[in-house]
């Protein structure tokens, strides 16, 4: 083409995506792919709660002192970053590289023996684990329209129920036959398979922007940048999305504070043993993964209804079921399984529901990393504020106060998501 040549505008990204065949097969690797994925982040987490009490038995009550919180924070940090990082370098090497980072960080902890390098280690994972939500919403929103989106992700996000749960058996099973080393060793490596088929088996969905028709009309490559940075400047100025990250501040405090020291609740106040606290506390995930499930479906099925209503009225049933675990958790294994399980399905489906298919309705397929890192960083600046928050609580006022504190702040999620409540922009990618 001369220079004299009148560039045609580019199609927009939609209209490319659209006109693209389905590929069922290639939805079946992607979904599968992404799922082991996100539920392979977890074995970078798990080990600091099961093996907290082991690593301060061998170093002293201060050598884990402030290092969920320095996760944590990167943690935060870092959804910021790969929200935005995620759009311009595409889902495959956001999620791979950052699970190679996160591997190795998992094993320099599990060689540690020294309080400021669990610190610094845990820093850097907190970073590489960041990539995994958005990462993974990203190559998701590729391949799922946004009619399915409430029951595909819903399905989808059993991955970080799932995940949990799991990592929470092969984290106490490591615990207990390797010592609390194992518990960060062996799930580093594992990881780092993991990222391996990410980074060979991943590839972009239907949905995804036709990168290669725009860079064929040689100067409106230009085009896709530019409607990327725009659907990103959409995105931040969305007063949506801060409302549901708002909402997922109060959400993600909640859920961070149950994962964390919920073993150690069980252990120290309702004396079960080390083992059993272990396994017991996979309640709060095995109820999460009925929860997703059963929300996503409705908020497809009531497609009439904004998502944030169905995600609050679930968040004042959180509250009602955090009352009543205070009252019933303590009369026995099985009760205080089944009363954490409905817990968990009432807190992980709005959690889904908003920092998922929401996300995705938010960002579409063009800015849908830089949406899920903005719900999701807001969300994990509440995840940083768990440790302060859980300890004092506890200490000054003991651990039904704090369950108390977790009713009003599920009630506070659910008023933080009223402003959401109009029909209009219910589905906004549908328009994209």
């Amino acid at each position: 083409m001369s220079d004299s040549t009148p560039v045609p505008p580019a199609r927009p990204a939609a209209l490319d995506a659209a006109a693209r065949e389905p590929d069922p097969l290639g939805f079946a690797q992607a979904f599968s792919i992404t799922w082991l994925s996100y539920a392979t982040y977890y074995l970078g987490r798990k080990g600091m709660s099961v093996a907290k009490t082991g690593i301060e038995e061998a170093f002293g009550p201060r050598a884990f002192l402030g290092v969920q919180t320095a996760y944590l924070a990167t943690y935060a940090l870092g959804q910021f970053i790969c929200g935005g990082l995620g759009d311009r370098i595409g889902a495959r090497r956001l999620i791979g590289y950052g699970m190679l980072a996160s591997a190795a960080a998992c094993i320099a902890f599990g060689f540690s023996s020294i309080a400021v390098l669990f610190l610094v280690a845990m820093m850097i994972n907190g970073l590489a684990q960041s990539s995994g939500w958005p990462g993974n919403v990203k190559a998701m929103a590729e391949w799922v329209p946004s009619a399915q989106r409430g029951r595909t992700m819903g399905l989808w996000s059993t991955c970080y129920q799932v995940g949990g749960i799991v990592a929470s058996f092969v984290a106490t099973r490591l615990l207990k036959a390797y010592g609390w080393r194992g518990a960060f060793i062996g799930p580093g490596l594992l990881i780092a398979v993991v990222a391996v088929i990410v980074l060979f088996g991943l590839r972009k969905g239907p949905l995804a922007p036709a990168e290669s028709a725009l860079s064929d009309l040689g100067g409106a490559g230009d085009a896709l940048a530019e409607q990327k940075r725009e659907a990103g400047r959409r995105v931040l100025k969305s007063f949506t999305v801060w409302c549901y990250g708002a909402s997922y501040f109060c959400i993600k405090l909640i859920r961070y504070s149950l994962l964390l020291w919920l073993p150690t609740y069980m252990e120290k106040v309702l004396h079960y043993s080390r083992e059993d606290a272990g396994y017991l506390s996979t309640s709060f995930e095995v109820g999460g993964v009925v929860g997703t499930i059963v929300i996503g479906l409705l908020s497809d099925r009531l497609r009439k209804i904004p998502r944030s209503v169905v995600a609050a009225a679930s968040l004042v049933g959180l509250a009602a079921a955090l009352f009543l675990y205070v009252q019933i958790g303590d009369s026995g294994r099985l009760v205080n399984f089944i009363a954490m399980a409905l817990v968990g399905a009432l807190l992980f489906g709005p959690d889904a529901l908003i920092s998922a298919a929401a996300a995705q309705d938010a960002g579409g397929p063009l800015a849908a990393a830089q949406a899920a890192g903005i719900i999701n960083g807001l969300g994990s600046i509440g995840g940083v504020l768990q440790e302060v928050v859980t300890r004092e609580v506890s200490d000054r006022f003991g651990w039904n106060a704090l369950f108390y504190v977790f009713v009003g702040l599920a009630l506070l999620s659910a008023v933080g998501l009223s402003p959401t409540f109009r029909g209009k922009g219910a589905r906004a990618a549908e328009a994209m």
